[in-house]
């Protein structure tokens, strides 16, 4: 069977599999954080949830490359889907008997279903030519989009079913997760085949040696591209997270409504994934580098949209954090496509792995460090901190070439 024959169907169940992750990932961010205050009787303790998850990820990553390297990428990807159905029944079982040990192990594991999301990404560019590696990789990260904005509004579907097994409504959305997350499990274990990773580094899997993260991590360092790559992954993801997970905090100060609050991050969600094969597209046709260095550019205007905003002007704040989804997806999709190309076949699922644990880790920091800048300033002061990386990564960027996409590097099998 031709490669770009299989390399249809790969992209098309990937993608599959990320609505359904994205459904069970997405609804449980909310519920997550309401069940640990419910539990703990304690807001200050309510982002325990999140931070679980994220560091579930993060924790996760590198196994699941791992993974890929030893069996390729159903095997990693269904490990990652069905570790989180573990995490879900442990968070329904932890909420019913309220405790918070039981339901903080779960959203750690619902973290790895995140993380076999994320690696979705690249499964999506094994077989993919130069021409199109970055529009295949932007149809799986689109993927996503459906799950973001469907998961969160079954909140009260999913508590009506909670109620019907005579569990606490706030576990509803993680009995919801459960289901999605298996969907996805079963859709790349019978579906996924061939295996794109087997099948794009024939002869490389069996000589996969330990230590193979190290290595990874030697050569991205010694590697200006691979570098700058991953870089630009992470910023954009710190200046992301950092802003966005602030900015209802921002709202609430004046007593903006839910649903406005709900608006202005569902706007966000939008420009994070709706346009991302158009980002894809024109970062094979413009060059890697040359749509990171667009993204830049949109990161740094939106920190200034935003951090200019008053606290009721849902308007602008709307503008900015779409914005900030979008310079988000620019440096995201570019990166992962600048990443996987500059590095040789035998370490790039490490490389991935490295990547997506740099990014998750980044991201919690940079949450963290968010809510002690708009503890002791404000969000306008917040939003100028999260540029300066932002504009240190735009002067790096200066150093590259944006090659066209007949001339990138081709280290990937066709």
């Amino acid at each position: 069977m031709p490669n770009s024959v299989v390399q249809h169907r790969v992209v098309r169940t990937l993608a599959a599999a990320q609505v359904l992750s994205g459904v069970g990932v997405a609804g449980t961010v909310a519920a997550g954080s309401l069940l640990v205050s419910s539990i703990t009787d304690s807001e200050t303790l309510a982002g325990l949830a999140q931070t679980s998850a994220v560091l579930g990820a993060a924790a996760l990553a590198l196994p699941l490359a791992r993974l890929t390297s030893k069996g390729g990428r159903r095997l990693a990807l269904s490990v990652g889907y069905f570790s989180g159905v573990v995490g879900s029944i442990l968070a329904i079982l932890g909420g019913a008997n309220r405790n918070i040990v039981l339901m903080l192990m779960g959203t750690f594991l619902v973290g790895a279903a995140a993380a076999a999301g994320y690696q979705a990404r690249f499964a999506a560019i094994d077989l993919a030519t130069n021409e199109t590696r970055a529009k295949q990789l932007s149809f799986v990260v689109w993927g996503s989009t459906i799950g973001a904005v469907t998961g969160p509004n079954l909140m009260e579907p999913a508590g009506n079913l909670a109620e019907f097994f005579a569990l606490p409504r706030l576990v509803g959305p993680y009995l919801i997760s459960a289901t999605t997350l298996a969907l996805a499990g079963v859709v790349i274990t019978l579906f996924l085949r061939p295996d794109p990773y087997l099948l794009a580094n024939k002869g490389l899997v069996s000589t996969t040696q330990k230590g193979s993260t190290k290595k990874a991590l030697t050569h991205i360092r010694q590697n200006p591209k691979a570098l700058f790559a991953i870089l630009s992954i992470a910023i954009g993801h710190v200046a992301m997270v950092s802003v966005m997970v602030m900015t209802p905090v921002h709202m609430a100060h004046v007593d903006v409504s839910l649903t406005i609050i709900g608006l202005v991050i569902s706007v966000h969600v939008l420009g994070m994934y709706a346009f991302s094969p158009l980002v894809g597209s024109l970062s094979d046709r413009l060059g890697r580098v040359r749509v990171i260095q667009v993204g830049i550019l949109i990161l740094l205007l939106s920190t200034i949209i935003s951090g200019k905003a008053q606290a009721n002007d849902a308007y602008t704040l709307g503008i900015g954090l779409f914005l900030l989804g979008l310079g988000w997806s620019c440096t995201l999709i570019a990166g992962s496509a600048y990443l996987s190309e500059s590095v040789d076949g035998h370490i790039r699922a490490s490389s991935q792995g490295a990547s997506d644990l740099v990014m998750n880790l980044s991201g919690a920091g940079g949450g963290a460090v968010a809510g002690v800048i708009i503890g002791t300033l404000s969000y306008g002061w917040l939003c100028c901190a999260a540029a300066i990386p932002v504009f240190a990564l735009g002067v790096m960027s200066l150093r590259f070439k944006s090659e066209p996409k007949a001339s990138q590097d081709t280290n990937l099998p066709l």
